[in-house]
């Protein structure tokens, strides 16, 4: 039996694999940082072995309360993912599983690896209302990829979308995956209108470098990029500072930050309340933008606004409310499960890709429904 985590977005430290009762394993902190909950590997070798895998660490990762009912995802084919059984007790998490394959993927999430980025640009641009720009690069020398959708013209609103600061977050990417899929479909009404009021700036992943390391959250700088927004410099945080640039150059009138959440079993919005420059009309788009997600998706509650405004004059640091402040438009910081959505759970897949996409396809009734007052 062999484990390793030598591929893309990779993350285990394997102490003791001769045992597969008792498979000794860790996650690796971020480079440069203490932060780590994000683990990926593949066992070789174990079909129809009963295995238990320990990771040993777990107690002293970012997020620990984040163990409690979580479960692990598995596949043999690194897509098919279906949960397994997990607890966490003593400060491990325990993961049994038999692999059916003579290959078996294991991870916090599924997978998504720079292939899966060439197929959704691949995808993507062929339809001719997609144009692909490199901002840049970042510090390991990795394209920043910006998509702008639909042709820009008078009166037509900026809407940026950018997933991934946080690289471990996987569901984001797939968030987008269903997001400019669906806007890209002529029989949609409803994205057909969207284009026709609106130009899409999309950031599929603003993380290459921590994503293709295995990190939960930071760069290769050990720099968290959502902490970076007021002040980024192109040494420590170019992924921040390019796209910001760019922003400043189309404007911004609405803008999605997407994520995924270690800790909280629900879907949930953050609004921008608490900044220096916010208004009632920027709150009352908040507040319309989630009356219209609860309308638009089963995964989407009431009770599920999960958010606080910060105490003024907020978080100048973090990517909406910095974007809220200097634009004067709606953002919004979109949060998703790493554990199953509590009301509407899925006992066999939990929370997962599939979700993922679907709840980003909804995404785009909640904003027809405030393009027209946006700034």
């Amino acid at each position: 039996m062999q484990i390793d985590g030598n591929f893309d977005g990779g993350n285990i430290e394997v102490r003791d694999a001769t045992d597969p009762a008792a498979i000794r394993l860790a996650i690796r902190p971020d480079r440069y940082s203490h932060y780590f909950q994000w683990f990926a590997f593949r066992v070789v070798g174990a079909r129809g072995k009963p295995c238990r895998f320990i990771l040993e660490n777990a107690a002293e990762s970012g997020y620990p309360a984040g163990w409690s009912g979580y479960r692990a995802v598995g596949a043999h084919d690194a897509r098919s993912w279906r949960r397994l059984d997990t607890h966490y007790a003593d400060g491990r998490l325990v993961i049994t599983a038999t692999p059916d394959s003579d290959v078996f993927w294991i991870a916090y999430f599924g997978l998504y690896t720079e292939a899966d980025h060439a197929a959704f640009l691949a995808r993507t641009l062929r339809d001719e209302r997609a144009r692909l720009r490199v901002l840049g690069s970042t510090l390991d020398g990795r394209s920043m990829d910006l998509l702008t959708i639909g042709t820009p013209g008078n009166g037509k609103r900026n809407i940026w979308v950018i997933a991934r600061q946080h690289s471990g977050e996987t569901m984001a990417s797939w968030f987008v995956d269903g997001f400019v899929a669906r806007l890209l479909d002529r029989s949609d009404a409803v994205a057909q209108d969207l284009l026709r009021r609106c130009v899409f700036h999309v950031v599929p992943n603003m993380n290459p470098d921590g994503s293709r390391r295995g990190h939960l959250r930071c760069n290769a700088a050990g720099v968290d990029l959502n902490r970076e927004w007021a002040t980024p410099r192109p040494g420590r945080s170019p992924e921040v500072f390019l796209v910001r640039a760019r922003m400043l150059e189309t404007g911004v009138d609405g803008f999605l930050d997407v994520h995924g959440d270690e800790v909280c079993p629900h879907n949930f919005l953050i609004g921008s309340q608490g900044i220096p420059n916010q208004t009632p009309a920027m709150s009352a788009m908040f507040d319309a933008y989630r009356a219209a997600l609860v309308t638009a998706s089963p995964d989407y509650h009431p009770h599920n606004g999960n958010w606080q405004p910060d105490p003024p004059p907020g978080n100048l640091t973090i990517g909406s409310r910095w974007v809220a402040n200097r634009f004067g438009c709606l953002a919004i910081t979109i949060e998703m499960p790493f554990q199953d959505e509590t009301d509407t759970p899925d006992a066999a897949a939990g929370w997962s890709p599939a979700r993922s996409e679907a709840f980003g396809r909804a995404h785009l009734d909640a904003l027809a429904a405030v393009v027209p007052t946006l700034r």
